[in-house]
């Protein structure tokens, strides 16, 4: 059973999706569902091949989906329910089931942007999508149950809230200042530097001045791109150096391979937004020392305001000086 809930009180969707209770959860170390397939074996995997290079699949417990079925419950004027349409996808990076993205070639992460524009033109052609999310969720820190390097793509029927508010924010300045509200950022933190973490032609890694998480890293494109539609060439590669090198200072910041939430935001695939959507991913990592984890507990998750353990500038230094 999927559905979708409307919260009145925070005037957002939340997704109810039962048949994910299901899912699977650390398979045996001599089963993987995304490694390939091989010869004669018991269980095939998602991909069927006995090799690939990297590849997109269908996820096998998606919370959104083509043919969705009807909600369970009646929707009323005050507690509105929907079908949960859209997508969901999982992005694999590697056949390697040991494999380290940080110490992968420029050329697989330049490769990983192409095929993640590919599926946010293509999802985004859908009319019932509103939003294509790219996002990966790494380590078992963060809640992640198979080791495979990979990532995921939900096609939304909406625009997801808090994309929704960076929008609005930044629809507001452009009325106000007459540009986007993620160009003035961007070129104030160039500008200022204490927090750039490292930079190219085309893009910027920088430890936001409002970090809510410890070694919370933010790539911005340094000019108003709104979207992976309006990628160049120069773009793909340039993107594709600068997250291998946000890769490699994540993994040398303590000598291990740092879990993190990473979360692509851009341009709504409805067409609205063009002149304040921006491109920009950001990167979660939940630990803030060595051996300590940042849990959100009662003033996040109960009062929605963040608890930073460290200052900005103090965490782009040591990222900067970790390789």
């Amino acid at each position: 059973m999927t559905e979708r809930r409307w919260d009145p009180t925070l005037q957002e969707w939340v997704v109810t999706a039962t048949h994910r209770q299901e899912r699977t959860f650390k398979p045996p170390e001599d089963y993987c569902p995304f490694c390939p397939t091989e010869e004669d074996a018991e269980y095939p995997t998602a991909i069927p091949d006995p090799e690939y290079d990297m590849a997109v699949v269908e996820n096998g417990f998606p919370s959104l989906q083509p043919d969705p079925p009807a909600p369970a419950v009646e929707s009323t004027d005050l507690s509105p329910v929907e079908d949960a349409s859209g997508q969901c996808e999982v992005v694999l990076f590697t056949e390697k089931h040991d494999g380290q993205m940080s110490k992968e070639p420029v050329s697989r992460f330049v490769k990983l942007v192409k095929m993640w524009r590919d599926r946010y033109e293509e999802l985004g052609a859908i009319d019932e999508h509103e939003y294509v999310y790219i996002f990966e969720n790494k380590g078992e820190e963060v809640g992640v149950t198979l080791a495979h390097p990979h990532g995921q793509i939900y096609a939304y029927p909406f625009v997801p809230p808090k994309v929704e508010r960076e929008l609005e924010s930044s629809e507001q300045h452009l009325a106000e200042e007459g540009r986007c509200l993620f160009c003035d950022l961007i070129d104030s933190e160039r500008e200022d530097g204490q927090r750039v973490v490292a930079e190219n032609d085309s893009f910027t890694a920088v430890v936001p001045f409002h970090a809510r998480w410890t070694y919370e890293i933010h790539v911005y494109a340094n000019d108003h791109v709104p979207s992976m539609a309006e990628f160049t060439a120069e773009d793909e590669r340039d993107l594709g150096k600068l997250l291998k090198e946000v890769l490699q200072r994540y993994d040398a910041l303590f000598g291990f391979e740092m879990p993190y939430i990473m979360a692509t935001h851009q341009q709504p695939t409805n067409g609205e937004a063009e002149d304040y959507a921006h491109f920009h991913m950001e990167f979660y990592p939940p630990y803030r020392t060595e051996d300590k984890l940042k849990y959100p507990a009662g003033s996040e998750r109960g009062a929605g305001t963040y608890i930073n353990n460290k200052l900005a500038e103090e965490a782009a230094e040591e990222l900067r000086n970790a390789l």
